[in-house]
């Protein structure tokens, strides 16, 4: 029913298949811009994994490395406590040798046997602190090589990161290029539509009263 007094309803308007092709071009374009976005996540997200890779190997790195000092300090202070035991050791053969002298060559007795078995037994625990000083340079070694072990995996997944952060800035570039290509299609395509909505329009013939 028409209006009384007004114009009669416009008919609506049907796109024509330029028209229409437009529109899916700017949709499929659109549709990239999501895509090329989405591509970027990806590769950030694999950049920051890669850094958190990276951190937690450098966490063990420091740990391993304190752990490698700790054991050579102790290692020092074993072979520190050697000059000491010798020391020991000279005193019991001067003692050995005057007890030797003042007998002029009687038949040894118990003291002097006592001093040489405590000499030997210096002697053995020399041995041990030597053996116990490599242990522990052994397992600082050990140490410090499983760091230059995870440094290396540290270094790849630094790269890793850096590379996937090129492929993010990449994609990124390409979906805000396509995007201020797209704007300006949908703005060219709003122009061109806006002439010929007024000249249909204004071509519209009075309505008679």
């Amino acid at each position: 029913m028409a209006n009384a007094g007004g114009a009669p309803p416009e008919p609506p308007s049907h796109p024509t298949p330029l028209a229409a092709r437009q529109s899916r071009w700017i949709g499929q374009q659109y549709a990239d811009i999501t895509k090329l976005r989405e591509i970027a996540a990806r590769h950030d997200r694999a950049a920051a994994r890669a850094q958190q890779r990276a951190s937690r190997l450098n966490t063990k790195i420091e740990k391993l490395r304190h752990q490698a000092t700790l054991l050579r300090e102790k290692s020092q202070r074993v072979l520190a406590e050697i000059p000491d035991i010798e020391q020991r050791m000279k005193q019991h053969e001067r003692d050995i040798e005057a007890a030797t002298s003042r007998t002029g060559g009687a038949p040894v007795g118990s003291d002097v046997t006592s001093l040489h078995y405590r000499v030997r037994k210096l002697q053995q625990k020399v041995v041990d602190h030597q053996q116990k000083a490599r242990a522990l340079e052994l397992r600082a070694a050990t140490k410090t090589q499983k760091t230059a072990e995870l440094k290396v995996k540290v270094d790849r997944y630094i790269e890793t990161s850096r590379l996937e952060e090129q492929e993010a800035a990449s994609y990124r570039q390409r979906a805000d290029r396509l995007q201020m290509v797209t704007e300006q299609d949908v703005a060219s395509h709003l122009r061109a539509a806006a002439p010929s909505a007024k000249t249909s329009t204004g071509d519209a013939p009075p309505r008679t009263p």
